[in-house]
C-alpha cells in the first residue's frame, strides 16, 4: 500500500495538499530489518566508489558484447553508450574511461565486489581479465573472434 504520493506514503510520507517528501521512520525500520537479515552493516559510499559501480559495470558488460561478437572492437560500445545512452562525451565511453584508469585497476575492483553483496553478479569479462593481465588497453585491442 506504500504507492507514494496518491496513498500518503512510499518511501516517504506525505500529508494532504502537500508534495513535499517527509522522512518515514516506518522506511528506516524496514530497510534496517532488511540489512539485518542480509548481514549488511551500513557504511559511509565515497562519490569514487558509486562512479566505479556504475562505470565499471558498464566495462564489464562492454567487453563481453565484444566477446561475443555483438561489436567489432570496444569503441563501438563507447559510441552507443555516449550517443545511444547519454554518458558523458567528455569521457568518452566506459571503456575509454577504463582505459584512462588503467584495466588492472578495474580488473581488481571488479574482483573486490565479487565477495561483497551479489558478488555473483561480478563476473569478469574473460577479455577484460586477459587485457588487465597483460598491462593491455581496450583501445589497443580487438577481440579475436
Amino acid at each position: 500500500g506504500r504507492y507514494g504520493q496518491k496513498t500518503g506514503k512510499g518511501w516517504y510520507r506525505y500529508e494532504s495538499g502537500n508534495r513535499k517528501p517527509i522522512p518515514d521512520p516506518e522506511i528506516e525500520t524496514m530497510i534496517a530489518e532488511h540489512r539485518r537479515k542480509l548481514g549488511i552493516t551500513p557504511r559511509q559510499v565515497t562519490d569514487e566508489e558509486i562512479v566505479e559501480h556504475c562505470v565499471y559495470a558498464m566495462t564489464n558488460e562492454g567487453a563481453r558484447i565484444v566477446e561475443e561478437g555483438i561489436a567489432i572492437r570496444a569503441s563501438d560500445v563507447d559510441v552507443v553508450y555516449v550517443n545511444g545512452y547519454g554518458f558523458p562525451a567528455t569521457r568518452g565511453g566506459p571503456m575509454f574511461y577504463a582505459d584512462t584508469v588503467g584495466l588492472a585497476k578495474v580488473i581488481a575492483t571488479i574482483d573486490g565486489y565479487v565477495g561483497g553483496y551479489r558478488g555473483d553478479s561480478w563476473k569478469p569479462s574473460t577479455w577484460l581479465r586477459k587485457l588487465a593481465g597483460e598491462g593491455g588497453k581496450f583501445s589497443e585491442s580487438r577481440q579475436q573472434q
